[in-house]
């Protein structure tokens, strides 16, 4: 006797319907957040176990200026880039590029920085917040990818084993200060100075302006905006909700639990994204 599911009970919320009206028109821009992602073993930011309940992400203002903090993160990132890489798209990310090769997605602006997008079959994805693949240097602004820069770590840090389950969604791990000190780093291989950053937006830092404004483009010309597990507690994607609900673009938004933006909302499902997207694809681009 199987036992069914009991996040399908969602599936009879006749709030579906509405969303697949939504969707059915076509030309929508998603906006998605952590909470896709959760699915595919990578916490989220805000939500139940969300890992700002467990610790203080790091700063842009930190990295930059406190050696010390830098050090800190690498040696924490480098032990929790293993579960950032070895992470595969879920059912929610497939869905989502189904979507977009029916046409029925017209563009895709995500707050993640972990790439499962684009693994689960997406194109043209504009990261909003950057990626976790990729290091730029601080110095002479050199871009790398973060496999190559992952080999470099592991040579100059054969022995470093410290090991953890508590992996954040920056890609760092939560680590005792006693083992940091046993970490070396290594500088940009271009300019052989530089201090590296992983080419994501910190906490404190500003989102590049010509990513904001083309972002706010594919906002004004769609014709709906559908948010994917956001709570939209910062203005970095909060903006985009605001922005279509003043231009009177239909908003939807799929979320397990509340966010900042179910006020502009016109479509609002609270319910698991691995479950309501599958449907919703099977049920459109079938």
């Amino acid at each position: 006797m199987t036992t069914a599911d009991p996040r399908r009970e969602h599936l009879r919320d006749p709030a579906l319907d509405a969303l697949a009206d939504l969707v059915t028109d076509g030309d929508v821009v998603v906006l998605s957040g952590a909470g896709l992602s959760t699915d595919s073993g990578i916490p989220d930011y805000r939500g139940a176990t969300g890992s700002l309940r467990r610790h203080t992400p790091m700063t842009y203002q930190t990295f930059t200026r406190d050696p010390r903090g830098r050090h800190r993160y690498w040696a924490r990132s480098f032990v929790g880039w293993r579960q950032i890489r070895e992470a595969r798209p879920n059912d929610g990310h497939r869905a989502v590029g189904v979507l977009q090769a029916a046409g029925l997605i017209g563009g895709l602006i995500t707050q993640n920085v972990d790439g499962l997008h684009q693994a689960g079959g997406a194109t043209g994805v504009v990261e909003l917040h950057g990626g976790l693949d990729r290091t730029v240097c601080l110095c002479c602004g050199d871009e790398a990818s973060r496999a190559s820069l992952d080999d470099r770590l592991q040579a100059a840090n054969p022995h470093f084993a410290a090991r953890t389950d508590e992996i954040n969604p920056d890609g760092d791990a939560e680590l005792p200060d006693e083992v940091l000190d046993g970490f070396v780093m290594v500088d940009c291989q271009a300019c052989g100075e530089g201090p590296l950053k992983p080419d994501v937006v910190f906490f404190g830092e500003t989102v590049p302006r010509d990513r904001v404004e083309r972002c706010f483009g594919l906002v004004e010309s769609a014709g709906s905006l559908l948010v994917l597990g956001s709570s939209l507690t910062v203005m970095s994607g909060y903006r985009f909700v605001l922005r279509a609900a003043k231009l009177g673009i239909p908003v939807g938004i799929v979320n397990a639990g509340p966010t900042r933006g179910d006020a502009k909302a016109d479509v609002r499902v609270d319910a698991p994204l691995g479950v309501v997207l599958p449907a919703l694809a099977a049920r459109l681009a079938g």
